[in-house]
């Protein structure tokens, strides 16, 4: 299933110069949602992790059920002041800001190995914010897996001391 080809690109949004990659046209058929877990799962089998952490939104939406079909828990991180516990917290730049993203200070145990999880790799900025907060909480992580590579921004440079899968590379 070429599932790069059933992605639909909305060009200048959220601002002009942007061509953001919508997976919605992959979320909402059921076949290929489950093709897109499936193969997802299948590029992290020979990895060892405990959890699974994912960035709200699109990062829950994959995260959640890869973390069910791979039997691991799921951990949600969030952008700042939406989660009601104690956090651990970093700010990251991506290719049209900044934001900041936090996690519960119990949602990686020091030693877990976590499995960072997230619909899209443009400058790396966001899975670089995830791995850090993992490892301030005395995670590993014990690789970095995106939905869509977009490869000519080179976000894999950011994260090149992780193990990096990517399903698409656009």
């Amino acid at each position: 299933m070429d599932l790069a080809a059933e992605l639909r690109h909305i060009p200048d949004f959220p601002k002009e110069g942007i061509d953001f990659i919508d997976i919605t046209t992959v979320l909402k058929d059921k076949e290929l949602f489950r093709e897109t877990i499936d193969q997802m799962a299948a590029l992290v089998e020979d990895l060892d992790f405990d959890l699974i952490i994912g960035s709200e939104s699109r990062g829950f939406i994959l995260g959640a059920p890869l973390a069910y079909a791979t039997g691991r828990g799921f951990a949600p991180v969030r952008k700042k002041g939406k989660l009601p516990f104690r956090t651990v917290q970093a700010t990251y730049s991506l290719e049209y800001g900044s934001d900041t993203l936090e996690m519960h200070i119990d949602a990686v145990q020091p030693g877990q190995k976590v499995l960072v999880v997230d619909d899209l790799l443009a400058t790396g900025g966001t899975a670089l914010a995830n791995c850090q907060m993992v490892e301030a909480l005395g995670g590993e992580v014990a690789g970095v897996l995106f939905f869509i590579e977009l490869t000519d921004l080179k976000g894999k440079d950011k994260l090149s001391r992780y193990q990096l899968r990517s399903l698409v590379k656009i």
